[in-house]
């Protein structure tokens, strides 16, 4: 199998199997996120400790495949990880969208790395960050409320 072709099956696994999927109990916060030109809609739930840390998180929705999967793979990747390491993360995986970086050669990011053929379709970028930028949008709210 090419690497194309691994990375298509890395997509539709986390499509037709989407990992973190349906609404948590009591989030600590939610954020939802609509992509009109393709139709995208999801809802993601944080629950984040008192020391902001991401202790669970979910999203539910519908969409194309490589929001869904792109989702389920951002789910995966930020649980247990502090609010600032997120924000990193999404600073990262927007600069491979960009094709202006990539992202660490670690075994975590695998995933999330077959998303980086996605760059070369311009019309569905917003389809792949579509949960990233609403999990940024859901932490700025988030510590907007918690400071005010």
């Amino acid at each position: 199998m090419s690497l194309n072709g691994l990375y298509k099956e890395v997509i539709l696994d986390h499509y037709r199997t989407p990992r973190n999927r349906g609404e948590l109990d009591n989030p600590t916060f939610t954020e939802g996120g609509h992509n009109p030109s393709c139709g995208d809609i999801l809802e993601l739930f944080a629950d984040v400790d008192e020391d902001g840390i991401v202790q669970d998180i979910s999203f539910d929705g519908h969409g194309c495949s490589i929001s869904m999967a792109s989702s389920s793979m951002m789910t995966e990747l930020i649980k247990g990880k502090s609010l600032d390491e997120v924000l990193e993360i999404i600073k990262m995986f927007e600069e491979m969208m960009r094709g202006e970086g990539e992202l660490p050669d670690k075994d975590e990011f695998l995933d999330v790395a077959s998303l980086e053929g996605v760059a070369d379709f311009p019309v569905r970028l917003k389809c792949a960050t579509l949960a990233w930028d609403s999990m940024r949008r859901g932490i700025e709210h988030y510590r907007e409320e918690v400071n005010s």
